[in-house]
Protein backbone atom coordinates (compact mmCIF):
# COMPACT_ATOMS: atom_id res chain seq x y z
CA UNK A 1 0.00 0.00 0.00
CA UNK A 2 1.20 3.54 -0.84
CA UNK A 3 0.84 6.28 1.23
CA UNK A 4 2.00 9.99 0.61
CA UNK A 5 2.90 11.67 3.71
CA UNK A 6 3.58 15.36 4.20
CA UNK A 7 6.11 15.41 6.83
CA UNK A 8 5.96 19.35 6.47
CA UNK A 9 8.80 21.30 7.97
CA UNK A 10 7.47 24.20 8.48
CA UNK A 11 8.27 27.27 11.00
CA UNK A 12 6.76 26.76 14.31
CA UNK A 13 6.18 23.27 13.96
CA UNK A 14 6.00 21.75 17.47
CA UNK A 15 9.21 19.97 18.11
CA UNK A 16 9.46 16.32 20.23
CA UNK A 17 11.61 14.28 22.05
CA UNK A 18 12.90 11.45 20.04
CA UNK A 19 11.78 8.43 22.07
CA UNK A 20 14.81 7.65 24.11
CA UNK A 21 18.23 6.57 22.74
CA UNK A 22 18.56 7.44 18.87
CA UNK A 23 20.71 4.38 18.13
CA UNK A 24 19.73 3.01 14.51
CA UNK A 25 19.25 -0.99 13.79
CA UNK A 26 19.62 -0.66 9.92
CA UNK A 27 19.29 2.21 7.57
CA UNK A 28 18.65 2.58 4.04
CA UNK A 29 19.75 5.20 1.47
CA UNK A 30 19.53 5.16 -2.25
CA UNK A 31 20.47 1.60 -3.39
CA UNK A 32 21.38 0.93 -0.13
CA UNK A 33 19.83 -1.91 2.52
CA UNK A 34 19.45 -2.87 6.17
CA UNK A 35 22.22 -4.55 7.68
CA UNK A 36 21.42 -8.56 6.74
CA UNK A 37 18.81 -7.54 4.25
CA UNK A 38 20.97 -7.88 0.50
CA UNK A 39 19.57 -11.53 -0.02
CA UNK A 40 15.88 -10.23 1.03
CA UNK A 41 16.15 -7.33 -1.23
CA UNK A 42 16.83 -9.86 -4.31
CA UNK A 43 14.32 -11.30 -3.22
CA UNK A 44 11.71 -8.60 -3.26
CA UNK A 45 12.09 -5.80 -5.48
CA UNK A 46 9.97 -2.47 -4.34
CA UNK A 47 6.40 -2.40 -5.73
CA UNK A 48 6.58 1.54 -6.02
CA UNK A 49 7.94 3.52 -9.71
CA UNK A 50 11.69 3.80 -9.64
CA UNK A 51 12.56 8.16 -9.25
CA UNK A 52 14.38 8.92 -12.03
CA UNK A 53 17.98 8.12 -12.71
CA UNK A 54 18.73 12.05 -13.26
CA UNK A 55 21.37 13.11 -10.70
CA UNK A 56 19.67 14.99 -7.17
CA UNK A 57 20.81 18.33 -5.87
CA UNK A 58 22.71 16.40 -3.28
CA UNK A 59 23.02 13.77 -1.04
CA UNK A 60 19.95 11.66 0.30
CA UNK A 61 18.62 11.86 4.16
CA UNK A 62 19.49 8.83 5.72
CA UNK A 63 16.89 6.33 6.90
CA UNK A 64 16.87 4.42 9.87
CA UNK A 65 15.25 1.84 11.93
CA UNK A 66 15.64 3.44 15.68
CA UNK A 67 16.89 0.34 18.03
CA UNK A 68 14.58 0.69 21.25
CA UNK A 69 11.57 0.73 18.65
CA UNK A 70 12.78 -1.58 16.22
CA UNK A 71 10.72 -4.67 18.06
CA UNK A 72 7.36 -5.05 19.41
CA UNK A 73 7.04 -7.47 22.20
CA UNK A 74 3.80 -7.90 24.35
CA UNK A 75 4.51 -10.04 27.66
CA UNK A 76 1.12 -11.18 29.37
CA UNK A 77 3.16 -11.02 33.25
CA UNK A 78 6.50 -8.72 32.08
CA UNK A 79 8.46 -12.04 32.50
CA UNK A 80 10.35 -13.07 28.90
CA UNK A 81 9.04 -16.53 28.93
CA UNK A 82 8.21 -17.79 26.30
CA UNK A 83 4.41 -19.43 27.57
CA UNK A 84 4.10 -15.37 27.79
CA UNK A 85 4.39 -14.05 24.42
CA UNK A 86 1.70 -12.31 22.86
CA UNK A 87 1.65 -10.37 19.87
CA UNK A 88 5.32 -9.25 18.84
CA UNK A 89 6.17 -7.47 15.73
CA UNK A 90 10.08 -6.59 14.17
CA UNK A 91 10.90 -4.00 11.52
CA UNK A 92 13.17 -6.37 10.17
CA UNK A 93 14.48 -3.41 7.51
CA UNK A 94 13.97 -0.95 4.88
CA UNK A 95 15.12 0.29 1.62
CA UNK A 96 14.83 3.75 0.25
CA UNK A 97 15.00 6.03 -3.07
CA UNK A 98 15.09 9.58 -2.83
CA UNK A 99 14.78 12.11 -5.27
CA UNK A 100 15.50 16.19 -5.61
CA UNK A 101 16.51 18.24 -7.65
CA UNK A 102 16.70 22.82 -8.71
CA UNK A 103 14.54 23.90 -5.69
CA UNK A 104 12.07 20.75 -5.70
CA UNK A 105 11.09 19.20 -2.33
CA UNK A 106 12.50 16.03 -1.32
CA UNK A 107 10.93 13.05 -2.72
CA UNK A 108 11.59 9.65 -0.68
CA UNK A 109 9.77 6.23 -1.78
CA UNK A 110 10.30 3.58 1.03
CA UNK A 111 9.60 -0.08 1.09
CA UNK A 112 9.49 -1.68 4.64
CA UNK A 113 9.64 -5.23 5.65
CA UNK A 114 7.99 -6.46 9.07
CA UNK A 115 7.62 -9.90 10.31
CA UNK A 116 4.91 -10.49 12.83
CA UNK A 117 4.21 -13.20 15.30
CA UNK A 118 1.25 -14.04 17.59
CA UNK A 119 2.80 -16.24 20.97
CA UNK A 120 0.82 -18.20 23.45
CA UNK A 121 -0.86 -15.52 25.60
CA UNK A 122 -2.09 -13.60 22.14
CA UNK A 123 -5.70 -12.87 22.41
CA UNK A 124 -7.84 -12.78 19.35
CA UNK A 125 -7.04 -13.74 15.38
CA UNK A 126 -5.15 -10.32 14.50
CA UNK A 127 -3.65 -7.46 16.12
CA UNK A 128 -3.33 -3.71 14.43
CA UNK A 129 0.21 -3.43 14.70
CA UNK A 130 1.26 0.52 15.11
CA UNK A 131 4.35 2.36 13.82
CA UNK A 132 5.73 5.73 13.07
CA UNK A 133 7.85 7.78 10.55
CA UNK A 134 9.62 10.84 11.67
CA UNK A 135 11.71 13.46 9.92
CA UNK A 136 14.87 14.90 11.98
CA UNK A 137 17.12 17.53 11.72
CA UNK A 138 20.30 14.82 11.97
CA UNK A 139 19.25 13.50 15.46
CA UNK A 140 18.89 16.92 16.93
CA UNK A 141 15.05 17.44 16.89
CA UNK A 142 11.80 15.70 15.75
CA UNK A 143 10.95 18.08 13.02
CA UNK A 144 7.64 15.94 11.70
CA UNK A 145 6.39 12.64 12.79
CA UNK A 146 3.47 10.16 11.30
CA UNK A 147 1.35 7.16 12.72
CA UNK A 148 0.91 4.23 10.71
CA UNK A 149 -1.57 1.45 11.77
CA UNK A 150 -1.04 -2.09 10.27
CA UNK A 151 -3.50 -4.47 11.01
CA UNK A 152 -3.07 -8.21 10.80
CA UNK A 153 -4.76 -11.47 10.96
CA UNK A 154 -3.80 -14.74 11.62
CA UNK A 155 -5.18 -17.72 9.62
CA UNK A 156 -5.84 -20.85 12.10
CA UNK A 157 -2.09 -22.90 12.25
CA UNK A 158 -0.31 -19.53 11.32
CA UNK A 159 1.54 -18.21 14.31
CA UNK A 160 4.11 -15.64 12.24
CA UNK A 161 3.71 -13.76 9.15
CA UNK A 162 5.50 -11.04 6.74
CA UNK A 163 4.22 -7.76 5.56
CA UNK A 164 5.56 -4.84 4.11
CA UNK A 165 4.43 -0.96 3.56
CA UNK A 166 5.36 1.34 0.88
CA UNK A 167 5.76 4.97 2.24
CA UNK A 168 6.45 7.88 0.31
CA UNK A 169 7.32 11.04 2.02
CA UNK A 170 8.21 14.98 0.83
CA UNK A 171 10.26 17.07 2.58
CA UNK A 172 9.90 20.47 1.91
CA UNK A 173 13.21 22.78 1.50
CA UNK A 174 13.89 26.38 2.65
CA UNK A 175 16.28 27.02 -0.07
CA UNK A 176 17.58 25.41 -3.55
CA UNK A 177 21.09 24.62 -1.54
CA UNK A 178 19.54 23.06 1.36
CA UNK A 179 21.01 19.46 1.11
CA UNK A 180 19.07 16.36 2.39
CA UNK A 181 22.10 15.13 4.46
CA UNK A 182 20.64 17.88 6.64
CA UNK A 183 17.60 15.48 7.47
CA UNK A 184 17.36 12.16 9.05
CA UNK A 185 14.61 9.65 9.01
CA UNK A 186 13.50 7.42 11.80
CA UNK A 187 10.94 4.55 11.65
CA UNK A 188 9.90 2.41 15.06
CA UNK A 189 7.09 0.81 16.52
CA UNK A 190 4.81 2.68 19.23
CA UNK A 191 6.05 0.96 22.05
CA UNK A 192 5.48 1.51 25.59
CA UNK A 193 8.54 2.44 28.43
CA UNK A 194 8.82 -1.20 29.06
CA UNK A 195 9.05 -2.86 25.72
CA UNK A 196 11.83 -0.04 24.59
CA UNK A 197 13.65 -0.74 27.67
CA UNK A 198 13.47 -5.01 26.80
CA UNK A 199 14.51 -3.56 23.41
CA UNK A 200 17.46 -1.60 24.62
CA UNK A 201 19.38 -4.48 26.76
CA UNK A 202 18.81 -6.97 23.92
CA UNK A 203 16.56 -9.69 25.82
CA UNK A 204 14.97 -12.33 24.42
CA UNK A 205 12.07 -14.45 25.52
CA UNK A 206 13.39 -18.23 26.17
CA UNK A 207 12.41 -21.92 25.93
CA UNK A 208 13.83 -23.99 27.98
CA UNK A 209 14.24 -27.76 26.49
CA UNK A 210 13.93 -29.39 29.71
CA UNK A 211 10.86 -28.00 30.21
CA UNK A 212 11.58 -25.67 33.61
CA UNK A 213 10.42 -22.02 33.52
CA UNK A 214 13.45 -20.35 32.61
CA UNK A 215 12.38 -16.90 33.70
CA UNK A 216 14.20 -14.22 31.92
CA UNK A 217 17.62 -14.38 30.16
CA UNK A 218 19.53 -11.72 27.93
CA UNK A 219 21.24 -12.48 25.16
CA UNK A 220 23.50 -10.12 23.43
Amino acid sequence: MRRVVPLLLAAGLAVAALPSVAVAQSQGGRGETADGQQANQRERQPRFAPLSRRANAGPCPTVRILYDAARYVELADGRARAGSVGWTGEIEGVTSECSYRNDEPITIDMDLLFRLGKGPAAQGEGRTYRYWVAVTARDRAVLAKEYFDLPVNFVDGVDRMEARELQQIVIPRATATTSGENFEVLIGFDVTPEMAQFNRTGSRFCVDASGTDPGTCVRR
